[in-house]
């Protein structure tokens, strides 16, 4: 007789190669195509571009290593807000799973499955933005959110099946897209390149500028020095971060993966590397192909430059050097294949953080449940649902950038938690033991909430949206957790 659904229990089936899977996979979506023309207007040079990707790289390879020891003391579902909970109250782990799913989660599913259709649309025009095909209560519904909804659904329909239909999927996308990645990275360092572009950038290879525009055109362009140079990096940040975010996503499933204490401190330290390795590759490979400067009434690719790359696509600029005109082809094909891949892993980890709050009383009852086939089909479900309405709005990519400050605060939070734990659970089994500890953890803290002022400083706009959405939490705890407590009672 099967057991009644509060008895279900995850299954195991996550090794460290699907764990690395997922680690690459959601960190990869369309970000390294892209992002680079907005930190070369705000750095203006070849070496401060290749910095801040530097940073990036080294504080997200810092916080990877501080995670696996709390993913290797505590290895349940929902990952980073149950270190959170633990490490300081469920009010806190609230406030992050509010935010998770309000915009982190579900705006980045959003984001990205409009970033397939996109580029689904420079294969097949009929899949465009421009293809309105009706207004809905004020809002054009266009082709290419229909098609971001259907990628939403198909996606959510293969992890409903079950853990080894998602992870086949994560697998073969996720390997697709590196190896597709390396490809144009070994053509762009070894194979293929602009000497044109690679005077130009080492004649001003640590000149940097901070080009300001409105409605697409300059405003000012502000010669920086001293500690200007150390505010301009830190606005910068704010795309490469992203680009490098959700790498600890696979902590969420952490019921599922083999041998959690061991298998999720060496997929968070192997997966964060190599993808920061091919992110300063592909950076290089960019500056050996194209000028970081350029001039945005240019008519071609080069004078362009990586600053003013048509539609901030630098990926397909650099590409069309290499391969010329199919280019635009090649690169559509990659960042599909990306992004479809990255969709799906942040559809299978995310249910996980819901389940996880639901167990505590703080989200719908049945997210808490578990299907016949061992997935949280309730979350997963309600998880499309609300990425369904962010594709359908149109805001979900503003939405991602005013809670980088939000995530920039979780992160300080969760490694400051690591402090905390130490002290309070001293002797608490710790398989693995953050690399570095005190020192590296703390240079995190540090380094990480200097960005956070850096960004309230200098990219307002960008932080206190976020701070808003986490305060609205505060009082939507205190009404779930009254709800709830009325529900226990009449139960």
């Amino acid at each position: 007789m099967e057991n009644p659904k509060q008895e279900r229990e995850f299954k195991r089936g996550l090794g460290l190669l699907d764990s690395v899977m997922i680690v690459v996979g959601v960190m990869i979506g369309s970000g390294i195509f892209i992002v680079s023309a907005d930190i070369a207007r705000t750095v203006g040079s070849p070496g401060l571009l290749l910095l801040v990707w530097l940073i990036t790289g080294v504080l997200t390879m810092i916080a990877a290593l501080s995670y696996g020891e709390l993913a290797a003391m505590m290895p349940h579902a929902g990952g980073q807000y149950v270190y959170l909970r633990e490490a300081y109250n469920p009010m806190v782990g609230f406030l992050y799973g509010w935010t998770f799913f309000m915009v982190i989660q579900t705006g980045t599913i959003a984001a990205v499955s409009v970033a397939f259709a996109k580029f689904t649309g420079v294969l097949v025009p009929w899949v465009s933005e421009q293809n309105v095909l009706f207004g809905l209560g004020g809002v054009n519904v266009s082709m290419a959110q229909l098609t971001a909804v259907a990628c939403v659904i198909v996606l959510t329909g293969i992890n409903l099946m079950g853990l080894r239909e998602g992870k086949i999927v994560q697998n073969i996308f996720t390997m697709t897209k590196t190896a597709a990645l390396i490809g144009i990275i070994f053509l762009g360092l070894f194979v293929v390149r602009n000497h044109e572009a690679i005077a130009a950038n080492l004649s001003s290879f640590w000149s940097s500028t901070w080009t300001h525009l409105a409605d697409g055109k300059i405003v000012s362009v502000e010669s920086l020095s001293g500690w200007k140079i150390l505010a301009a990096l830190g606005a910068a940040m704010v795309g490469s971060l992203f680009a490098a975010d959700s790498w600890h996503d696979v902590t969420f499933a952490a019921p599922e993966v083999i041998d959690p204490k061991k298998t999720l401190p060496r997929s968070l330290a192997i997966g964060v590397a190599l993808v920061i390795l091919l992110y300063l590759l592909t950076n290089v490979s960019y500056i050996l192909l194209l000028p970081v400067t350029g001039n945005p009434d240019a008519t071609d690719v080069v004078g362009r430059g990586i600053q003013f790359a048509a539609s901030d696509r630098v990926g397909t600029a650099a590409a069309s050097i290499i391969f010329g005109d199919i280019a635009t082809v090649i690169m559509a094909v990659l960042i599909m294949i990306s992004t479809f891949g990255c969709t799906n892993g942040l559809i299978l980890a995310g249910a996980r953080v819901y389940y996880a709050m639901a167990k505590d009383g703080l989200f719908f009852r049945r997210a808490g449940e578990l299907s016949a086939n061992a997935v949280p089909a309730s979350a997963l479900i309600i998880q499309a649902a609300w990425s369904i309405i962010l594709c359908f709005s149109g805001t979900y990519s503003d939405l991602l950038d005013y809670v980088i400050f939000a995530v920039l605060v979780f992160y300080v939070l969760t490694t400051t938690g690591l402090f905390i734990l130490r002290r309070k659970r001293p002797d608490a089994d710790r398989p693995y033991k953050a690399f570095g500890y005190p020192v590296l953890p703390a240079f995190y803290i540090v380094a990480a909430t200097a960005i956070c002022i850096d960004l309230l400083i200098f990219k307002p706009r960008y932080t206190w949206p976020g701070v808003a959405i986490v305060v609205i939490g505060i009082p939507v705890y205190y009404l779930w957790k009254r709800y709830s407590t009325r529900r226990q009672r009449s139960a």
